[in-house]
This record gives structure tokens, C-alpha cells and sequence, in this order.
């Protein structure tokens, strides 16, 4: 496979594009204010649960304290009811004077009974009034975190896109000044080796793998024409001769 030496380097050029690509594809995927957006949805949908709950026992409290308030009132209207008959001077009955006075005695202490459970009932649902009140503080709170950090992450995102798309015009561009058979090369092993396709020739070692090569190869190298394509032995990349590839000048030419 041939390509003039000046392709060849411009595969460097396309490498460096790739991976600043592949380096973007990776920031969008793990996008700190896309965490964080995440994180502020799953607090919000856990303050909504907290806050329905505690509704829930706002309403069942509510009913409770209804059924105590009208337990209260039933007691209180028979005690009022059998404090009347006693007052009318209509018993003449000791026997059911003294049962009458001793039902009336019973209803007061289930009257205070029954006052210590509204009160009890009327406690609990302030405080679950207070902890609605702070949920619903925290709910609000916690919004407009979101929409903050959804707003951060979005100009992020927009960001990211935009130099993509920069990015991917200049590797069009660049792209078309590789031969398509090279090209085609370059992509396949890109597919193979984790995005790193073609690696610098530099002091005798392969940019891609980090090894030095050993005489033989470079031997084998330098006595390759420039315009042929080389790859690493080890690692399998393209391997483009630079200035800097320690093969003396008939390697360069």
C-alpha cells in the first residue's frame, strides 16, 4: 500500500482529530452536570414521595381527629343530656339518682379521655403540617438546583457539539487528502485498536505501542521506499516516518 510521504504525515493530523473526538464522545457520555442533573431528579422524585406521604397522613390525621372531635361531642351531649334529668328533680329513685350520678362520672373521665386523644391527634398533625412545610421548602429548593444545573449542562453540551462539529469538518477536510485505500486502512485498525490507528515513527520507537523497534526493523524500514506504507510489528499500527524517526536520511526520503 503506497501513499506519498505527505499523505502519510496527514494521517497524524487525522489521529490527533480523531482523538480529540473520541476524547469529546467521552465528556459527553460522562458530563459532570449530566450527573448532577441525575442526582437532582432522583432527590426531587424522593422529596415528592416524602411530601405525598406525609399529605397522606395529614388526611388520614384529619379524619382521626374528626372521628375523636365527634366522639368527644357525642360523649359530652349525653353527659349534658343525664346532667339535665338529674337537675329536673324528676328522679325520686336514691338507687337511680346514685347510678345516674355514677354514669355521669364515668362520661366526664371519658370526656377528659377522649380531650387528651384530640389534643394528642391535634399535635401530630401540626407536626406533620411543619414537615409538609419543609418538604415542600426543600421541593422548591431543590428545582431550582435543577434547573441551574439543567442549564449548565445544556451550555456544556452545546459546547461539546459545537467542537465536534468544528472537529469533524477539519477531518473531512483532512480525510480527503489521504488516499482511499489508506483511508480504509486507517479506519479498519482504528475499529481494532481503541481509536489509535497511526502512531509517529520518533527515535526508534512506535508511538502507539511505546516500543523500540529493534535494528533489524528499522534496518527493514529504512531500506522501505517513502512512499510505502509501514506498520508496527508489534502492535500492528500504521507507523508514519518523521524528521524525528532515527532512520537517517534514506528513511526519510
Amino acid at each position: 500500500m503506497k501513499a506519498e510521504p505527505a499523505a502519510q504525515a496527514r494521517l497524524l493530523d487525522l489521529q490527533e482529530l480523531d482523538t480529540e473526538l473520541q476524547r469529546l464522545d467521552h465528556r459527553a457520555r460522562t458530563l459532570r452536570e449530566a450527573s448532577e442533573v441525575a442526582d437532582l431528579k432522583e432527590c426531587l422524585e424522593k422529596t415528592d414521595t416524602d411530601i405525598l406521604a406525609v399529605r397522606t397522613r395529614i388526611t388520614d390525621t384529619g379524619r382521626e381527629q374528626r372521628k375523636a372531635e365527634r366522639d368527644v361531642d357525642q360523649v359530652r351531649t349525653r353527659a349534658e343530656r343525664d346532667a339535665k334529668r338529674m337537675e329536673s328533680g324528676q328522679i325520686t329513685s336514691a338507687k337511680e339518682l346514685q347510678s345516674l350520678q355514677s354514669e355521669i362520672a364515668s362520661l366526664e373521665r371519658r370526656q377528659s379521655e377522649l380531650e387528651e386523644v384530640v389534643i394528642e391527634v391535634m399535635e401530630r398533625a401540626e407536626a406533620l403540617e411543619a414537615e409538609s412545610a419543609r418538604l415542600s421548602a426543600e421541593r422548591e429548593e431543590t428545582a431550582a438546583e435543577l434547573t441551574a444545573a439543567t442549564a449548565r449542562r445544556d451550555t456544556a453540551a452545546a459546547e461539546i457539539e459545537w467542537d465536534r462539529t468544528r472537529l469533524s469538518q477539519d477531518r473531512d477536510r483532512v480525510a480527503g487528502e489521504v488516499p482511499p485505500d489508506v483511508l480504509g486502512l486507517y479506519d479498519k485498525l482504528r475499529g481494532q485498536y481503541d481509536g489509535l490507528a497511526a502512531a509517529p515513527l520518533r527515535y526508534g520507537r512506535c508511538g502507539g505501542c511505546k516500543l523500540t523497534l529493534s535494528t533489524v526493523e528499522l534496518n527493514d524500514i529504512r531500506a522501505t521506499p517513502a512512499d510505502e506504507v509501514v506498520r508496527c510489528e508489534d502492535c500492528r499500527r500504521i507507523l508514519v516516518r518523521t524528521e524525528e524517526s532515527g532512520l537517517g536520511p534514506q528513511g526519510q526520503q
